[in-house]
């Protein structure tokens, strides 16, 4: 068999694990968060307009897009080899389908001039949309940011909380012995992630968007510990973060971050007295930056019967201060 075959066959091979493996880890994740088997009905394979596409609306999900220059590699990819993974819908209306797996290769495939693109077709309510349109995403794509799963792990989390406490399993239990599972448990088990890790990600997502913006594009300005202090106000009192977050020179900090919450506690404060314990946090730390450094004195009689064996004071510097790196690497 040519070369040319063989990589093509090889390919394909690939694609189709590929594809099954979509499908297959999404109902294991179903399977163990909602304590059920996902819903069974056979799958089609065809070829679907663009036009007849829709953006997946059931939940915030909150995956960004490629950015511009991947999205234009990948659709010459496609162009030259063809979409070897179709993407996966569900009908919504009798023409009408809503993309649960695939929404960079739809953008791909218009960019490349397609009219249609390849797509599976599955029968999904909106718990298992959106087990499909989170699970691989969760487990493949590289570089998610923390607010990007947590509004993956939210729309799971809210999935779960609809449904309420553990169905039977056809192999389960029953009666007194069902027992009653905590959703952020079983999302964390399957992702492999801690509860605390979910939780942190989860409470990120109450950030409006200007300072989610601010949080992943200039990480400098707002950090993720402050950004977790910030979440905890309301909508209309994080606004009052977009501007200090925003001013050079002045990056938020966890020291400022606590003085405010402490003049100021969560979930409601006002702009004016928010910006004054601000000043007074930014006025204390220019103080604490422009006084003179301290001078560290020791009594020499208790140390004494050590440094005989030092030449010099520098010599004794030197080795103190290697001490102290030494001991801020163990702490």
């Amino acid at each position: 068999m040519p070369k040319a075959n063989m990589n093509d066959m090889l390919k394909r091979r690939m694609a189709a694990t590929q594809q099954a493996s979509e499908l297959q880890t999404s109902d294991e994740a179903y399977q163990q968060i909602f304590r059920e088997k996902a819903p069974a009905g056979a799958s089609q394979l065809c070829d679907l307009p663009l036009d007849k596409l829709v953006s997946f609306f059931t939940a915030d999900i909150g995956f960004r897009p490629y950015p511009r220059a991947k999205l234009e590699a990948f659709s010459e990819q496609i162009q030259e080899d063809g979409l070897f993974v179709r993407i996966i819908v569900r009908p919504i209306s009798t023409d009408k389908y809503e993309i649960l797996s695939g929404h960079n290769r739809v953008a791909a495939a218009k960019l490349a001039g397609w009219t249609t693109i390849p797509a599976e077709v599955v029968e999904a309510d909106d718990a298992r949309a959106i087990v499909i349109a989170t699970s691989t995403n969760l487990i493949q794509r590289q570089g998610l940011s923390t607010i990007e799963r947590g509004k993956a792990y939210k729309a799971l989390l809210d999935a779960k909380n609809r449904q309420g406490y553990r169905s039977d399993m056809e192999n389960g239990t029953s009666g007194d012995s069902r027992q009653k599972y905590s959703a952020r448990a079983l999302v964390a088990e399957f992702f492999g992630v801690t509860e605390y890790e979910i939780r942190k990600a989860v409470k990120l997502t109450q950030l409006i968007p200007e300072l989610s913006d601010i949080l992943e594009n200039t990480p400098k300005q707002l950090n993720l510990a402050c950004a977790d202090l910030i979440a905890d106000y309301d909508a209309a009192s994080q606004q009052a973060f977009i501007e200090m977050c925003s001013i050079e020179g002045y990056p938020m900090n966890k020291a400022i971050m606590q003085h405010i919450v402490c003049k100021c506690p969560p979930p409601t404060a006002g702009r004016q007295e928010m910006y004054a314990a601000w000043r007074e946090a930014r006025n204390a730390a220019e103080k604490r930056m422009m006084a003179p450094p301290r001078k560290i004195s020791f009594d020499r009689k208790q140390f004494a019967p050590y440094l005989e064996r030092f030449s010099s004071d520098q010599e004794i510097e030197k080795l103190f201060l290697e001490f102290l790196r030494e001991r801020a690497k163990v702490s």
